[in-house]
């Protein structure tokens, strides 16, 4: 999503992760990107966000969590309060901004395309569209990398694209990232995995997640060992499929659209019918 605040920043620029892999964003950073020039005035936005949240039966202190920080003022550093902000809590910020300000708006609408993303994990999987399960799995492969990125620098890798295409070599029968990226056609540097449908999705997050249980379990060091571990698991994972007659991956076909067009398209038609909204 690269839809531009006023300040240039976007909404994913100012995302952190934490070591389990879970986002979140601090306050004073959205205050920023969504144009409050002073905290006391976002701190009444933030308190109507948090009535919102319990309003809505949630406990507070799990979507907003008071921290400190310090940051350098001249020559010396000192502490100033700031908020640990969930997307939940960042959703119910946006929804009680400043509706005149161009930047909440395109924040309100952001919010509702991803609130609709995270809607989609909580439905049972056998209900989704073919579109909302790859959206499903492709969270679920972005989630995996990231630990999976974590385990890998701690056996000792640091050629990340080496390592990630050795998986990929054992999955898709010798073929790296560029190679899959050139038979589905896509353009330079285009996301494969956003070019996935939910199958082929679905083994690459098995390939991840089983790689990174086999580097932690087997306590496997060096950067060669680990990049040996990750393609044994992706031919492990292409035997399995073969084995009980499925499909190979670079077999299955690739969707007519990415999600990343797909994403935008949907928030396209939300800015639409906030227009029309605003019109009538």
């Amino acid at each position: 999503m690269n839809e531009k605040f006023s300040n240039h920043k976007t909404f994913e620029d100012i995302k952190h992760i934490d070591e389990d892999g879970r986002e979140y964003w601090y306050a004073r950073e959205l205050q920023v990107v969504l144009d409050y020039k002073e905290w006391r005035k976002f701190q009444n936005v933030i308190e109507k966000a948090k009535q919102a949240c319990k309003n809505s039966g949630n406990n507070t202190f799990y979507d907003f969590v008071d921290v400190d920080k310090i940051v350098k003022a001249g020559a010396t550093s000192k502490n100033i309060g700031d908020i640990k902000l969930s997307r939940y809590a960042c959703y119910l910020i946006a929804q009680n901004g400043d509706a005149r300000k161009k930047v909440i708006a395109l924040a309100q609408t952001y919010f509702a395309v991803q609130t609709r993303k995270q809607e989609i994990t909580e439905k049972e999987y056998s209900l989704l569209t073919e579109d909302e399960k790859r959206f499903y799995q492709r969270d679920l492969t972005r989630k995996g990398n990231y630990s999976l990125n974590q385990a890998a620098k701690n056996a000792g890798v640091k050629n990340f694209d080496k390592f990630h295409n050795s998986g990929y070599k054992g999955l898709y029968n010798g073929e790296t990232a560029d190679d899959i990226a050139k038979r589905k056609g896509l353009r330079y540097r285009e996301d494969i995995l956003d070019n996935m449908g939910s199958e082929e999705l679905a083994a690459n997050l098995f390939r991840i997640t089983q790689t990174e249980a086999k580097l932690k379990k087997e306590k496997i060091k060096g950067e060669n060992n680990a990049n040996i571990a990750h393609y044994e698991v992706g031919k492990k994972v292409r035997k399995a499929i073969k084995d009980i007659g499925g499909t190979m991956p670079e077999e299955l076909p690739t969707p007519e659209k990415s999600l990343k067009q797909l994403e935008k398209e949907q928030l396209q038609k939300l800015k639409r019918k906030s227009v029309e909204a605003h019109i009538v």
